[in-house]
């Protein structure tokens, strides 16, 4: 029994994480993977993931990421992966998903509109939550520039945390998410 893969992402403040645990807590089977906790394992030499300098650490932690959630999806377990994977980081997993043929991997984009988003990310308390409004809103404008898989965003402006895992349930049970 094999399971799948939903990559959960959006920009900073969109509610990513929120989402995916609780769609990952109403299946029978599922993992929830917080993929900014791939970063903090870093313990030296991490570089903040939305610095330029970043770009070969964020290739590395991608292709962690993406060995983890096929490895729990070749389990059997329903994956849910939060986090800012743009369509510049959607190829890790689509060539683990070429490895692992039988394993469907969905892509759903969270994107409140541009205020709501830094509404949301700036009221945020965590200590390792990104608040800065130009980085968010630098995420926002990335993620309003899908092409081909704007089809795959769900604008939750006017969602609430049980509307917008509804959105999310029926885009995990649309042929029209997957990638």
């Amino acid at each position: 029994m094999t399971g799948s893969i939903t990559i959960l992402t959006g920009p900073a403040g969109a509610g990513k994480t929120t989402v995916a645990r609780t769609v990952a807590a109403m299946r029978p089977r599922a993992v929830h993977l917080h993929t900014d906790d791939f970063w903090g394992f870093i313990v030296s030499g991490g570089i903040l993931p939305y610095l330029p300098d970043a770009d070969r650490q964020n290739h590395t932690v991608l292709e962690a990421i993406a060995a983890a959630a096929f490895a729990y999806a070749k389990g059997g377990y329903e994956v849910v992966a939060d986090g800012v994977v743009g369509p510049w980081m959607l190829d890790h997993y689509t060539r683990a998903a070429a490895a692992h043929p039988g394993i469907p991997l969905r892509y759903v984009v969270l994107r409140p509109d541009l205020e709501v988003t830094l509404h949301r990310a700036l009221a945020r308390t965590a200590p390792d939550a990104l608040t800065d409004g130009d980085v968010v809103a630098d995420l926002w404008h990335r993620f309003s520039q899908l092409g081909d898989l704007e089809a795959h965003v769900i604008d939750t402006s006017s969602l609430d945390l049980g509307e917008t895992a509804q959105a999310v349930e029926a885009a995990m049970a649309s042929p029209d998410f997957l990638v």
